[in-house]
């Protein structure tokens, strides 16, 4: 069973106690036999799965409970709790000093993407600020410092290695203290991998790490192979000081359970994961907010942590007055392509999780919001900045067949944006009339109850349903807008109303 998948059934095993009339023992042990079943399609280790399903009995006394406790909130929270556990080995990982220089080293097998791994690794580190450059010390395999290389200058990262020298521990030697004497601050060094765990691997290996003294060493973990995955990934603790864990290829069809269950088996804690192909498929590894994107919940934190790497000030004094334009819509789509991989972003919203960790769905959803930049493309400057953009094309129809002629769309395609912006712009009229509600903190602090409620309710009715069960009804609704409006009030306009389209 894929992640997607895996997500899915405990969501939907989860959602069976809110069908219930009654919380019983039974109810829960039919729980937990459906999450239990899913865990263990996905590849996770039995061991793990039966102390998953012994720690949420023990979490949970249902003879013993006081009436009018939240039974299934409770249930629900425990098993969320141990999944959580499943994939923290409650190590804290590794993280690089600055103003110094950062030696990480990478060790795995052949064919686990640990070249490309090491690429994204820098380039993340680079697109952060951080001085970072590549050593190829792969002699092993032909062609790999021809990849490095072209992944190196195509990413603009410094890179170092050698066609003629053939001892791995003099390249990676040599290409160290160049780095080093050159200021850089974070130096990753890319080893030989074998098809198999041989000595002549490990050995290799010990010969690298004793030559350049990393900071990190790095285990580059392929998520395909499944159960396997906790036998390599001891071999390797064992034999090299293994500090942090990378798992590749966790997209949505990857069968990862084994990889996540052997990480926390190894008490090696993962720091980041690669989701495809990609160079910007790549994004940190923390536990709580996997768990909750997997299940459909979404990651607010991190949602508003990549809105405030924007400009979270743009244009919100024209928000704050209830004016929202066609320009302003389009500037919502360019954030939305701005804050990284589509899949990530949407994954972050909550209820979109499992349907976008779909590589198609992906694609299709993002071709869809270029399409709409297009459209809003052909637009003239009095159409894109007009008050009332709608009445503008409606009160003169031969804008929407000269826009559709400009994009090379049909007309419906305009109908159904400017359909959208009137959504868009309903809701931000709404919201900006409410006096207090773009300052900063708490919007219960500052909006009288009686116009929070009307706007929760305004919101709920103009959000999917679905959506709206997921992120726990209007209690839910109410805790993520706070979240939204202390964060990055006037973006999140156009992430709430982007479901709609």
């Amino acid at each position: 069973m894929v992640l997607a998948d895996l997500g899915r059934k405990i969501t939907s095993a989860l959602e069976s106690l809110s069908n219930a009339t009654i919380i019983n023992e039974e109810v829960l042990n039919a729980m937990l036999k459906e999450v239990c079943a899913a865990l263990l399609e996905a590849d996770v280790n039995i061991k793990l799965v039966k102390q998953l399903r012994e720690n949420v009995k023990a979490a949970i006394d249902l003879e013993g409970m006081a009436s009018g406790l939240n039974k299934r909130g409770m249930i629900h929270n425990a098993v969320v709790m141990e999944l959580v556990k499943l994939v923290d080995p409650g190590v804290e990982a590794w993280t690089p000093t600055e103003g110094k220089d950062n030696v990480i080293m990478f060790v795995g097998l052949q064919g686990s993407g640990k070249t490309t791994t090491c690429s994204k690794l820098a380039y993340y580190y680079q697109r952060n600020g951080w001085k970072t450059c590549l050593i190829c010390a792969d002699t092993f395999r032909a062609g790999a410092f021809d990849q490095l290389k072209q992944n190196a200058t195509k990413a603009q990262i410094p890179f170092y290695g050698s066609y003629t020298e053939m001892d791995p521990a003099v390249i990676a030697a040599e290409g160290v203290e160049k780095f080093k004497g050159e200021n850089f601050e974070i130096i990753i060094v890319d080893t030989s991998g074998r098809h198999k765990q041989e000595d002549s691997l490990f050995e290799e290996m010990l010969q690298v790490s004793n030559a350049v003294q990393p900071d990190n060493v790095v285990y580059v973990m392929d998520a395909s192979i499944g159960q396997a995955c906790e036998s390599q990934a001891k071999a390797f603790k064992d034999k090299v000081d293994v500090a942090s864990v990378i798992v590749t290829k966790l997209d949505g069809h990857a069968k990862g359970g084994g990889a996540l269950s052997a990480v926390a088996a190894t008490r090696s804690p993962i720091i980041f994961i690669g989701t495809g192909e990609h160079i910007d498929d790549f994004e940190p590894f923390e536990t709580q907010p996997f768990i909750s994107k997997l299940l459909g919940r979404g990651d607010i934190e991190g949602l508003i942590k990549r809105m405030k790497e924007l400009n979270p000030e743009a244009g919100k004094n024209k928000l704050k007055h209830g004016q929202f334009t066609l320009r302003d819509m389009y500037k919502q789509f360019q954030n939305i392509m701005e804050m990284g991989p589509f899949g990530q972003i949407m994954g972050m919203i909550p209820g979109f999780g499992t349907d976008f960790m779909s590589k198609g769905n992906e694609q299709e959803s993002m071709a869809r919001l270029k399409k709409l930049m297009t459209i809003m493309d052909s637009m003239s400057d009095q159409e894109l900045d007009h008050i009332d953009g709608v009445k503008l094309f409606y009160k003169q129809p031969n804008r929407i067949q000269k826009v559709a002629r400009g994009s090379g769309v049909a007309t419906k395609d305009v109908q159904e944006l400017l359909t959208q912006y009137t959504r868009f712009a309903q809701m931000v009229k709404k919201m900006g009339g409410i006096k207090g509600l773009f300052k900063g903190g708490d919007i219960s602090k500052n909006v009288n109850p009686s116009q929070t409620a009307k706007l929760y309710q305004q919101m709920a009715k103009m959000m999917d349903p679905q959506v709206l069960h997921i992120m726990g009804g209007m209690a839910g609704l109410q805790s993520t807008m706070r979240q939204f409006q202390q964060g990055a009030a006037g973006n999140m306009k156009g992430m709430m109303g982007f479901n709609n389209m």
